[in-house]
């Protein structure tokens, strides 16, 4: 199967579209070459090995072509809350973390003033890999890499997602509406509360909007603690 053709079916099957193909007996290349350029069936079983040494070797999207390394995440895998970003930036490219750097050092106090820390929640973000000169995630990108942000969610087991920035919280909620229409309020991410709030950049640049902010950490430890009753 050409690889073109393997990308057009992992796209595919990774936002929910059934393939339909010719039956073929167990171990055939054809079969191989199926499970190959699908990897979001076997994705939806993995363990946090395979699913860190899966992201490690994608090459779903053209974004593998220019990253220095795939950003899978760190924290607790038993955390009560979930942080998920964008995309790595130049230094999560560079050092394999994401949120390091100014953002991620404001980020830091952000989860400390709610008795939170990096080492107590799970952070993540919607795409493993950087794009080029930060420009947002494409459509194909991100649906390559949400099976694995989905796996990462699935095995947390948060009790609350803290969406951070306008396109975690647009992907996430399948949303096109700004920030400042999303923050405020408790959404749901297949059963599980998500607050949306600014990210940490955006903040550096305006931060007459920490006050907005402390009051979305407010409302996702109070959305924590309900759902974890």
């Amino acid at each position: 199967m050409h690889l073109d053709e393997r990308r057009r079916l992992a796209y595919l099957d990774a936002i929910g579209i059934d393939v339909w193909l010719p039956r073929a007996a167990a171990g055939t290349p054809l079969e191989e070459a199926v499970a190959d350029a699908s990897p979001g069936v076997a994705v939806a079983a993995m363990d946090w090995q395979a699913l860190r040494a899966c992201v490690a070797e994608c090459r779903l999207c053209e974004l593998a072509n220019t990253r220095t390394q795939t950003v899978f995440g760190v924290g607790s895998p038993e955390a009560r809350w979930m942080i998920v970003g964008e995309a790595p930036g130049a230094e999560e490219d560079r050092r394999g973390e994401p949120f390091v750097g100014r953002a991620g050092k404001l980020l830091d106090e952000m989860l400390r003033a709610v008795g939170e820390s990096r080492q107590s929640v799970y952070i993540a973000n919607t795409l493993k890999c950087r794009p080029p000169n930060n420009r947002d995630p494409r459509a194909e990108e991100s649906a390559a890499c949400r099976p694995y942000l989905e796996r990462q969610i699935e095995l947390v087991k948060p009790a609350v997602i803290l969406a951070v920035g306008r396109v975690a919280a647009q992907n996430l909620l399948g949303s096109d509406l700004p920030v400042g229409r999303l923050r405020g309020r408790r959404h749901e991410l297949d059963g599980t509360p998500l607050v949306v709030t600014y990210h940490p950049a955006y903040l550096l640049r305006s931060p007459a909007q920490k006050r907005k902010v402390w009051s979305d950490l407010c409302l996702a430890r109070t959305v924590g603690r309900e759902a974890a009753a």
